[in-house]
């Protein structure tokens, strides 16, 4: 039994060999096998845009950049929710919060929302989901370093996860 597993074995990598010698694709040699990229990253959105999804843009991009790789803001995004100018790191998933409650079809008012730059804590705790804990991490972070100016940097917040950071961020603002 033995002999016929190693038998299998050997047989195995034997064919393995015979495909890697065959396949003019395969590349032989790791010397000088570098292709240059043009500097260009990726960058996800979601939220009220027209076409949600993950972009291939420049380095240097901004949320401006961005929103209008993904075909613009739909009339329901709240451009108080973020910053045109703010630039973005490669690879995060950006959101783009709604005005309006989107489950009502009716709904000429627009969604409460608290401003993470400018509320003391006490008004940052009236979002569901944002503790006394959480709103005095917000306050403490924003001093230390100062504005946020994504809905994402609230990720970087102790006491705030994915979780955390889903249920609140149609309930924020950054700026008047």
């Amino acid at each position: 039994m033995i002999k016929l597993i190693i038998g299998a074995v050997i047989a195995v990598f034997v064919v393995i060999g015979g495909f890697l010698l065959l396949d003019p694709n395969v590349n032989k040699s790791s010397v000088n096998n570098t292709v240059e990229v043009a500097d260009t990253a990726t960058y996800t959105i979601e939220g009220e845009v027209s076409k949600v999804g993950t972009y291939t843009l420049s380095d240097v991009v901004t949320m401006a950049d961005l929103i209008a790789a993904a075909g613009g803001a739909t009339s329901n995004a709240d451009p108080l929710a973020y910053f045109e100018d703010a630039t973005l790191t490669s690879g995060n998933t950006y959101f783009i919060a709604p005005q309006f409650d989107s489950t009502d079809i009716c709904g000429t008012s627009p969604i409460a929302k608290v401003n993470v730059n400018a509320d003391d804590a006490e008004t940052l705790m009236k979002v569901n989901g944002i503790t006394s804990s959480i709103a005095s991490s917000i306050v403490s972070y924003r001093t230390e370093n100062g504005t946020f100016s994504t809905l994402e940097d609230l990720l970087n917040v102790y006491g705030i996860g994915n979780a955390t950071y889903r249920k609140i961020r149609s309930y924020i603002i950054l700026h008047e």
